[in-house]
């Protein structure tokens, strides 16, 4: 059951990614064009894009870690031997998880004192953006539970065929 619910989490977390890239991506270009061919521009098209790209980057590190797309340094593990390196990785499953728990309240804070300011063109409350804050690591912190004992036990990581790079320069 728990893991039909990831599936579903990490479905959902991926659409959202794809819809909000691909809106993002017909704004700016239908901006750009309009702006070449007539001399005008769509006044709100780059307060949006700014606004989708703060949500892609906040929603986005979930799905990356648990492929392990981020970037690591770690040769103290290689350094250490491997009986040590997995209670090393422990520590760092330990410490993200933290500073994730803790960017989640930070943000609920900023989202509640952000509630009074608007945007300036669209004239959105802001908080609607601070909330990719704690949206984005509540949801990167379930992304690392997710990864979490394989990366402790192992240092593997989710595998994804649809990511495959092999598979990419094949096509």
């Amino acid at each position: 059951m728990l893991r039909q619910i990831d599936r579903v989490i990490l479905q959902v977390n991926r659409w959202v990614l794809i819809v909000a890239m691909a809106a993002m991506s017909v704004i700016v270009f239908a901006n750009v064009a309009l702006r070449y061919t007539t001399g005008d521009s769509i006044l709100w098209a780059e307060e949006v894009a700014r606004y989708l790209m703060i949500w892609l980057t906040y929603l986005g590190i979930g799905p990356v870690m648990r492929l392990g797309g981020h970037m690591a340094v770690d040769s103290l593990q290689g350094a250490i031997g491997e009986p040590r390196a997995k209670y090393l990785r422990a520590l760092i499953v330990a410490l993200m998880a933290g500073f994730c728990l803790v960017l989640v309240f930070v943000g609920i804070d900023f989202v509640e004192r952000t509630w009074v300011q608007s945007t300036p063109v669209t004239d959105i409350p802001f908080s609607f953006i601070a909330a990719a804050i704690p949206v984005g690591f509540a949801f990167t912190l379930w992304h690392l539970l997710a990864v979490a004992r394989g990366f402790v036990v192992d240092k593997s990581f989710e595998q994804s065929s649809d990511l495959d790079p092999d598979q990419a320069a094949s096509i």
